[in-house]
């Protein structure tokens, strides 16, 4: 443990951000697990309005800074692919 007054700040500080992110990360791998499951079922409805919540979850998780901008990119494309072979 620190000593510092400041250091012992920063230590609960970044327990703080720490829980945020995790989170942040377990809410978006969960609206992309509802993607994939909307995919599975087939229905083409459902599908869209997940893929678009999906989508938007990527671009916030990416602005944020818990995805690279890159890794975003490839999400996005993957999903939108495996939306284009639904149809």
């Amino acid at each position: 443990m620190p000593n510092i007054k400041s250091a012992k700040k920063r230590v609960e500080l970044s327990k703080v951000a720490y829980e945020k992110n995790k989170a942040d990360k377990t809410q978006l791998k969960t609206i992309i697990k509802k993607f994939e499951a909307a995919l599975v079922g087939g229905d083409r409805a459902a599908a869209e309005a997940a893929y678009k919540a999906a989508v938007v979850a990527v671009d916030k998780a990416e602005h944020k800074g818990l995805l690279h901008k890159n890794t975003a990119a490839r999400k996005k494309s993957s999903m939108a692919l495996q939306m284009n072979k639904l149809a």
